[in-house]
């Protein structure tokens, strides 16, 4: 893996901002109210994280230490501000259903978070993919959340409706009116992240019983090994007894054709 595609593994998977790191929680909680917004927000944010980590990383032997932070934020805000008037003029229903939240990007925590830890300390195409991967796995959480509660909340998935809804006269799904409200948010979240973990812990087992089962198959490969360094000196110490008596024999031999030859 090299280091760029690190970058994207470490945003979306070790380090998911939302799944691992619990970061931007008010976003998170407030507008996963159906796909469609986890996504808007989603993608929204990753643009202004990656556009405001590019900007930084080539500012980053520019901006004084004392006012780095001050700087960061009008850089964000700048992005934000751009964001902000596209959705406006180009997704008018989306910008209205994310409201307050759009402009709250300007201090949301993953932004300058990064912007401090990363982007103000490496080059720009590292800063960019740090970015990127941190924004797709901000999405990747948000809406994840969205699709969980849009289905368990009203049936319905990206606005369409995928489950039939209860009727006077037909059976049906009925809404779980509390995955829509805030509480759902709570348990939705605790839901995903706990299956996260178990997956991590299942395949951290997996690595571990795999590194277990090579270190195993060494150990015999060198018992083995060993054990035939073993029987080939046992039989080399054999070989070389049966000679040595084979020439005590021959030995005795000659001696005994010497001394009947000396007699007669």
């Amino acid at each position: 893996m090299n280091k760029y595609t690190e970058r994207l593994y470490n945003g979306i998977i070790k380090e998911n901002p939302t799944l691992v790191q619990m970061l931007g929680m008010c976003p998170t909680l407030a507008v996963t109210t159906s796909a469609i917004n986890g996504l808007g927000m989603g993608l929204s944010t990753t643009a202004v994280l990656v556009l405001s980590n590019i900007v930084i990383s080539m500012l980053r032997k520019i901006i004084p230490d004392k006012v780095r932070v001050p700087a960061f934020i009008v850089v964000v805000a700048s992005f934000v501000t751009i964001v902000q008037f596209l959705l406006q003029g180009y997704v008018p229903s989306l910008y209205e259903s994310l409201g307050i939240y759009i402009p709250l990007i300007v201090v949301n925590c993953i932004i300058l978070g990064r912007a401090e830890s990363y982007a103000s300390k490496n080059t720009v195409v590292l800063s960019l993919f740090d970015g990127l991967g941190m924004g797709l796995g901000f999405t990747l959480g948000l809406t994840a959340i969205g699709i969980v509660r849009e289905i368990l909340g009203s049936g319905q998935l990206f606005g369409m409706q995928i489950l039939p809804l209860a009727t006077d006269t037909s059976a049906g799904f009925t809404p779980i009116i509390i995955f829509i409200l805030a509480p759902g948010a709570f348990f939705v979240l605790a839901a995903l992240v706990a299956l996260q973990n178990y997956i991590k812990i299942r395949h951290e087992d997996g690595k571990k019983a795999a590194i277990l089962a090579e270190r195993q198959a060494i150990r015999d490969e060198m018992a083995k090994a060993e054990a035939e360094k073993a029987a080939k000196i046992e039989a080399a110490k054999k070989a070389a007894a049966e000679k040595k008596a084979a020439e005590e024999a021959a030995n005795k031999d000659n001696e005994g054709e010497k001394e009947e030859g000396g007699n007669e």
